[in-house]
């Protein structure tokens, strides 16, 4: 069964434009907020893996698919899954919904490479792949 973890985040004033839309690069900076609690969640943060494992999440590819706009003081859920794990590649499914009336408003996902700080890409360390390769 594939884990799926929810948050919460309030479209802030400074996201959206004039009419109040969230400009469309913030839903890839909603991504990382959900990819990132989704990691604590599992157990894992993002700075041991780099301090303590010279492990690193560099992303390779990043998507977004738009169905509706994000507007200002609107609370989101980013639901975050991991879509595909191999021991040097790990892909990120979201989904962005107003939590308020349950539109989605957009999907996506990114794709990353583990690497070593000197950016060569590397296999993820074992005690993280129990996490990945068996979400």
């Amino acid at each position: 069964m594939t884990r799926t973890v929810e948050t919460k985040i309030r479209v802030r004033y400074a996201e959206t434009d004039q009419m109040g839309v969230a400009y469309y690069a913030n839903f890839f900076v909603w991504f990382e907020i959900g990819r990132t609690e989704y990691c604590r969640r599992c157990g894992i943060v993002y700075r041991d893996m780099e301090l303590e494992d010279d492990a690193y999440i560099v992303v390779a590819e990043a998507t977004c698919r738009y169905q509706a706009p994000a507007r200002y003081d609107d609370l989101l859920r980013i639901r975050t899954q991991v879509k595909e794990a191999r021991k040097r590649v790990i892909t990120f499914a979201y989904e962005v919904y107003n939590d308020a009336t349950g539109q989605l408003l957009a999907t996506g996902a990114t794709t990353h490479v583990i690497t070593g700080r000197d950016g060569r890409p590397k296999t993820l360390p074992k005690k993280y792949q129990k996490v990945f390769l068996t979400a």
